[in-house]
């Protein structure tokens, strides 16, 4: 029979707490007997391990800490689950414009057949957000375009398109917050002293794309959470994406973190974050053959050259999914516009002025005197099919899959890009996406390695007025030495002979 301090010591074992949960034996199985004998269970033997699960899932929620942020974050994302008042709404009018916001569950369905997705509950809070955004803006078109990590927080993209006249107001708000600041920045040069100024000169400044074309077709807001603000980029500039091709930096989360790196980038994060986009968006919006066709009336070659712009095909048969997986890649096609290397989806010459450029003297004779002209770049034109993008280290630029082979006949194409990992599409029916979910790195064999410094320009020009002349060595200087000497002594000489000669006289 066992002793009562053999109990005790039994008794202190089982107590003894884990330290992960603070939980301890001796009253778990107490709390499990009393729920027991309380509830009066049936065949309690057969639940017993369910029951032990559900009492540490009890404990452990009730002692874990909630943290500040995700607090925070509950309270603001409560707010897209705020049903607004229907007799304050405004009445529908009878003309019901189309709904630009898309049933992004629906689309979510079909990523998930792929394998692509955020868990339905993020999408949904997604989806709301969207909402609110088409509430606050007059939108045309909207559509979740993806989600990009960073190192603190991350990023989630909208693509939309405003309405005719909608996006000209507030540029014009961003054009005279522009204006005011270049203003300030003259006056401070202005009241500078005037210093001397060096003879090189900068390279012409690729002009931006205007709104609504090339890689400023669409315009991009992002936030950080579902239920907080939208925050919309600014237009990419072509030096922007010039140097995003030269650099490699993850995201923070913070739109307005500067963005150290080698070539300096001239912008802070949301305008790195803008270039990848419009770099991301040209090389993985896709769509099925013929789902586009360009307009009849258009003028330019029937190849697609010089085309920027395109229609729905209100014709279009959708391709059967066997067709949509071939490894030809022959039907499916870039719907967005190739971005050339010099940072524009249309090329400009650099040195052509535009009107309200003003031609100096000294620039005009500059010009005349160098009479190349910079070469004409030119990309794909619109519509291009995707197997001639180029390969990934011997692979082709894009995987294409089924979603199941087990019931090929509800089986939705998959494509994903080799080039930018995170990009696919899917394509069933009448119905495609593209989405992105990645970092925004674009896929390199290679570790990343930043470009050399360039070349240290010459300051003089080799010739003999400014080439250095070697030391001389010590038998040199003494002969020198003795013939400055003996220089010295013939002039005292013969000055001697001259002082003479006048005495005589």
């Amino acid at each position: 029979m066992a002793s009562q301090a053999m109990i005790d010591e039994a008794k202190a074992f089982l107590k003894q707490e884990s330290p992960d949960n603070k939980l301890n034996v001796y009253d778990h199985l107490c709390s499990i007997i009393h729920s027991v004998l309380e509830e009066r269970t049936q065949n309690p033997v057969d639940v017993f391990e369910d029951l032990s699960l559900e009492k540490k899932h009890n404990v452990e929620r009730e002692s874990r800490v909630i943290d500040e942020q995700e607090v925070l974050v509950a309270k603001l994302q409560s707010s897209l689950f705020e049903k607004t008042n229907v007799e304050d709404a405004d009445p529908e009018p009878e003309d019901e414009v189309e709904m630009p916001l898309p049933d992004l569950m629906d689309i979510s369905y079909y990523f998930e057949q792929a394998g692509v997705g955020l868990g339905r509950e993020e999408t949904f809070k997604i989806f709301l957000a969207l909402k609110n955004l088409v509430d606050t803006h007059t939108l045309q078109n909207v559509r979740f375009w993806g989600k990009i990590f960073g190192t603190v927080k991350n990023y989630i993209v909208a693509e939309v398109e405003y309405r005719e006249g909608a996006e000209d107001e507030e540029g014009e708000e961003e054009e005279v917050e522009e204006k005011v600041a270049e203003e300030e920045e003259e006056d401070e040069k202005n009241e500078e002293d005037e210093v001397p100024k060096p003879d090189f000169k900068q390279p012409p400044k690729i002009p931006r794309e205007e709104n609504g074309t090339g890689c400023n077709k669409k315009t991009y807001f992002v936030c950080n959470e579902p239920g907080t603000e939208w925050i919309k980029l600014p237009p990419v500039d072509p030096a922007e994406i010039v140097c995003a091709r030269q650099i490699k930096k993850f995201f923070t989360g913070n739109l307005n973190a500067p963005v150290i790196s080698y070539p300096p980038f001239p912008g802070l994060e949301m305008n790195y974050l803008r270039a990848q986009i419009a770099r991301i968006s040209a090389a993985t919006h896709i769509s099925p053959i013929d789902y586009y066709k360009f307009e009849e009336d258009d003028d330019d070659d029937s190849d697609g050259e010089g085309r920027d712009s395109y229609t729905m095909n209100v014709e279009f048969e959708p391709l059967p999914v066997y067709e949509l997986i071939d490894p030809s890649l022959n039907n499916w096609v870039h719907h967005m516009q190739h971005i050339l290397p010099q940072g524009r989806c249309q090329w400009v010459n650099p040195s052509m002025k535009t009107e309200n450029e003003e031609f100096d003297e000294d620039e005009e004779e500059e010009e005349n005197e160098d009479p190349d002209e910079p070469q004409q770049e030119e990309g794909p034109p619109l519509l291009t099919m995707i197997n001639q993008d180029s390969d990934v280290d011997g692979l082709p630029a894009w995987s294409a899959s089924r979603s199941s082979d087990l019931v090929p006949a509800y089986s939705v194409a998959v494509l994903r890009s080799n080039t930018w990992p995170g990009a696919c599409t899917f394509g069933f029916d009448k119905k495609f996406e593209n989405v992105y979910i990645g970092f925004g790195h674009k896929y390199s064999s290679e570790n990343y390695s930043p470009p050399p410094p360039p070349p240290v320009f010459e300051e003089y020009l080799t010739d003999l007025e400014v080439t250095e002349v070697p030391d001389p060595t010590v038998a040199e200087e003494q002969a020198l030495l003795a013939m400055q000497q003996e220089q010295l002594e013939r002039e005292a000489e013969e000055a001697e002979m001259e002082d003479d000669e006048e005495d005589d006289d």
